[in-house]
């Protein structure tokens, strides 16, 4: 009996699941394609028309993830109002709650990634390319309505941002502040640097001379202890004293018309952990966004 692509997708999607879980349970090494196959419930043959390896089981993870938080993104009531800082924060926060509750097993997929980073990257994500290609288009949106001097590197810029989104990952995995306050604090300074800068057109500049150097170091630099937060810092502050090259027309128009400025939902509030004491956030910036961690099992 032929099986239609709604079946395949739901097979799809349960073999995935039962991989999470066994894995998260068991570790990457300690799972076999037999567990997984008879945990979501196919014949040990089965598994491998959907998926070759156990590599590429946690590749399809990571693919549904970016898809989901896509969408999540795109879905957001009145996004298409937003600034270019509240567009990519949106789906930084989409990605990191789509992760959330699988947070155990996404360490194992960095630990498997530093380990064996050829086989996880044998295979592009097709996400991938979605997110660079919302990306640009979060720039194009940008620059057509005068919030940012013109662009030329869009393509360029969503390749960067998958690669600071994998950073931001990692520093969140290994964030211990309370709601991942931490967490919350990089993104906003990292995004509010990189838009002030596109608003200059600084970045255009800057990265005719050292955008190999901003990609390589990208990895070393999204550390706890590395002096980010300072650097990041330091850099707002100069560049909300140094003069633009022009203002923004739609920032020049909602000061003359502040009611008509489309209003942003918050930030998705979640419970702080049990286990962890509050940390207060440096009393210069604004309260942090709540991200509740995974229950123990």
């Amino acid at each position: 009996m032929k099986t239609t692509r709604q079946q395949q997708d739901a097979t799809r999607r349960q073999i995935v699941a039962s991989a999470v879980d066994l894995m998260t349970r068991q570790g990457f090494d300690g799972t076999t394609m037999k567990d997984i196959a008879r945990a979501a419930g196919i014949g040990d043959a089965t598994i491998y028309k959907y998926f070759p390896t156990k590599d590429r089981i946690v590749l399809g993870y990571l693919d549904d993830v970016a898809h989901q938080a896509l969408a999540d993104t795109l879905q957001t009531p009145g996004f298409a109002g937003y600034g270019l800082q509240e567009k990519l924060q949106r789906l930084t926060d989409a990605v990191l709650e789509r992760l959330l509750a699988d947070r155990e097993f996404v360490a194992q997929v960095r630990g498997l990634a530093r380990r064996s980073p050829l086989s996880m990257l044998a295979e592009p994500l097709a996400a991938r390319q979605s997110l660079r290609d919302a990306v640009a288009s979060f720039l194009e949106a940008a620059e057509a309505s005068g919030e940012i001097e013109p662009c030329d590197f869009k393509g360029l810029a969503g390749s960067l941002y998958t690669d600071y989104l994998a950073g931001v990952v990692s520093y969140w995995l290994a964030d211990t502040s309370d709601e991942f306050a931490d967490t919350t604090q990089l993104v906003d300074l990292s995004l509010g640097v990189l838009v002030q800068a596109l608003r200059g057109g600084l970045v255009n500049r800057v990265l005719q001379l050292g955008g190999f150097v901003l990609r390589s170091q990208m990895a070393r630099m999204v550390q706890h202890g590395s002096g980010l937060m300072g650097m990041l810092h330091m850099a707002q502050q100069a560049m909300a004293s140094a003069p633009t090259a022009r203002a923004p027309a739609p920032m020049a128009a909602a000061a003359a018309s502040p009611a008509t400025t489309p209003s942003q939902p918050p930030r998705t509030q979640r419970k702080p952990r049990a286990a962890t004491p509050p940390t207060e956030a440096p009393a210069a910036q604004p309260k942090a966004t709540p991200r509740k961690k995974k229950s123990a099992p």
